[in-house]
């Protein structure tokens, strides 16, 4: 195994705060990958004490609050990240706050008794219980592209292999939750897609003429030039690339089918590369999976309207759009943007998403970055629609988890509830409160029901399903309150698990029902 140097390209620091994402396109999911070559790692062990340089989030926050002219009542981006008094109420629970009365919203109150189970927590380092050391690597997959990937507990050599799939516009930091609590028990890899997080190109691939004030060539974004180098010639950041990017990293890095998790666009390659490559997947677990990606029309499914589209993604960028591009990058890159995207998808303002506001600040540095996020937006849609795919998991028997946050803005539980209509077999988990990314925002409960139903399928079925032990109770929709102690507070979640016989007329028929009980009870 031969060790991979690798530079970052320059204006990587987080200096003029312009945000930048990044994607990668490839080949159909048909295609063959070739065979297995010596393939060159770089790993470096991470160190979370010492935490990141950067932004945060609530600080930047509060210096633009006090920018604002008194006795103005114009919104901010990230208002909502001010120092908020947000909490989930103990004990059973009724509602949830956030930043104090005027913001506060209820869930409907349920007469009966709802059973409550303990879980553990995270593990608390600064209180002397250890995490699984992380190591942060890069994988070359093909000349010029380096995959920049995380990974925990290789020395539990008998354990399953589980791999872990980003959203978009974040990458593998997305998971360390994850990686530090279940790389206790498993072998556990996150990836970067081709484009995104570290994963970008480390050189320009349309560079430009060296003629010009030096001043502009500094400021230069990458991939505005007007010729393709030769490696990204046909290069588009499509879900065809990134699957072919999963199926390569298992079968050279991993080496051995693995449990697939994908959040957002994450789960939609999850779904995706599962249907294309089954014999390569143990089981899929989506969270908050979105159900489309691709923007523009396949050419093989579509091939007239695809001819109609001057574009496809490719590089480099037509002249027609660099500007369009430039405009638009510059308003989605700024950190009020950004911080306003965390305030929609996080459903508990108190969590904290430092780490993330930071991460995502710095790969928006990257001078690859504007033309990467063109790329994804014009990249034609796959093969396979999320529905084609998840019809052929189902009829090559991959398993199938669902565990989705409640209070998603974007992938509303609807989208979850159809899925669960197509695979009636899988267990769906509705976690309440929280939103578009429950791992990160309720890692605990996602981390604990992923370990359960992972010893389920290890176990074939000896171990059951985690909150589901009486088979009995599992036909319609049953609700557990999940608590947990974080940062020495108890906090409490609602878990509602759909059986093989729910229906979204069920679902109908209980809310009205709830809806009686509490004009019932206003009255009374």
């Amino acid at each position: 195994m031969e060790i991979l140097s690798y530079n970052c390209p320059p204006n990587c620091q987080v200096v003029n705060l312009r945000w930048k994402l990044v994607k990668k396109a490839s080949q159909s999911c048909e295609s063959k990958p070739p065979s297995f070559r010596e393939h060159r790692i770089l790993c470096i062990r991470r160190d979370f004490r010492s935490g990141f340089s950067g932004y945060s989030i609530s600080s930047w926050c509060f210096s633009k609050n006090l920018d604002r002219e008194k006795g103005s009542n114009s919104s901010n981006a990230v208002q909502g990240f001010r120092n908020l008094n947000s909490q989930v109420l103990s004990g059973s629970y009724d509602g949830y706050v956030i930043g104090g009365e005027e913001d506060a919203g209820s869930f409907p109150k349920e007469r009966e008794a709802i059973p409550k189970v303990l879980i553990p927590g995270l593990p608390d380092e600064y209180n002397g219980e250890s995490g699984a050391p992380i190591t942060s690597c890069f994988w070359e997959w093909k000349p010029k592209f380096n995959v920049h990937y995380e990974k925990a507990g290789c020395e539990n050599v008998n354990s399953p292999p589980v791999l872990f799939l980003p959203g978009f516009g974040v990458g593998s930091f997305h998971y360390e939750k994850q990686l530090k609590d279940l790389g206790k028990d498993y072998r556990a890899w996150a990836i970067d897609f081709l484009g995104q997080g570290m994963s970008l190109p480390d050189e320009d691939p349309t560079p430009r003429s060296k003629e010009g004030d030096s001043t502009e060539e500094k400021n230069f974004l990458w991939g505005f030039g007007d010729k393709a180098q030769p490696w990204a010639s046909e290069l588009a950041y499509s879900v065809d690339l990134w699957q072919d990017q999963v199926c390569y990293f298992i079968k050279e890095v991993i080496r051995e089918p693995v449990y697939v998790v994908g959040n957002s666009l994450g789960g939609f390659v999850a779904v995706y590369f599962a249907a294309c490559n089954p014999h390569l997947v143990k089981g899929v677990t989506l969270l908050n999976a979105t159900p489309f990606w691709g923007f523009s029309p396949n050419p093989i499914r579509s091939p007239k309207l695809a001819r109609i589209l001057p574009w496809s993604g490719t590089f480099p960028l037509p002249a027609s759009v660099r500007k369009l591009i430039e405009f638009i990058w510059q308003k989605i890159s700024d950190p009020e943007s950004i911080a306003e995207v965390l305030k929609q998808v996080y459903a508990d303002h108190a969590t904290n998403v430092d780490t993330v506001f930071t991460r995502i600040l710095e790969t928006t540095q990257h001078p690859a970055a504007a033309a990467s996020f063109a790329s994804i937006m014009f990249a034609p849609q796959g093969n396979l629609s999320f529905r084609e795919a998840l019809s052929r998991c189902q009829m090559n028997g991959v398993p199938i988890c669902l565990i989705y946050g409640k209070e998603d803005p974007w992938v509303k539980p609807v989208w979850g509830l159809q899925v669960k209509r197509q695979v009636p077999e899988a267990p769906y988990y509705e976690i309440s409160p929280a939103g578009h990314c429950p791992h990160d925002e309720v890692p605990e409960v996602v981390n604990y029901l992923l370990r359960g139903w992972i010893k389920n399928l290890e176990s074939q079925g000896s171990v059951a399903l985690p909150l589901l032990d009486d088979e009995e109770n599992i036909q319609y929709v049953i609700a557990r309150d999940l608590e947990f102690v974080r940062e020495e507070s108890k906090k409490s979640v609602r878990v509602r698990i759909y059986g093989s016989r729910f229906s979204l007329w069920n679902r109908i028929g209980s809310f009205i029902k709830s809806r009686f009980r509490k004009v019932e009870m206003n009255s009374s």
